[in-house]
């Protein structure tokens, strides 16, 4: 298994229970395929570097788990499909 960190960013505009909702939703979708050791960390609402889908703001999430290659391909097909995430990465870590 690969130790992989998700970077992703919540739309600013929704409610604290629908960012909470979306997280979990990320959490379990890691869990069902296959992610172990997850840990997630929210950093909450950020101001962008720059504007993004007219956003000036963001929640920032941090997610770290133990993985394989399909668990990290599932996670993004989903995150890219999401309304809630305006940007996502994926770094694998040594």
């Amino acid at each position: 298994m690969q130790a992989y960190e998700v970077m992703y960013i919540i739309r600013p505009d929704l409610d604290d229970e629908a960012s909470k909702a979306n997280v979990q939703r990320f959490e379990e979708i890691v869990n069902a395929n296959g992610g172990t050791d997850l840990k997630v960390d929210i950093w909450g609402k950020r101001r962008l570097a720059y504007e993004v889908k007219k956003f000036n703001e963001g929640v920032y999430v941090l997610m770290n788990f133990n993985g394989e290659a399909r668990t990290v391909d599932e996670l993004e097909r989903l995150m890219k499909i999401s309304d809630a995430v305006i940007r996502f990465m994926t770094t694998k870590k040594e």
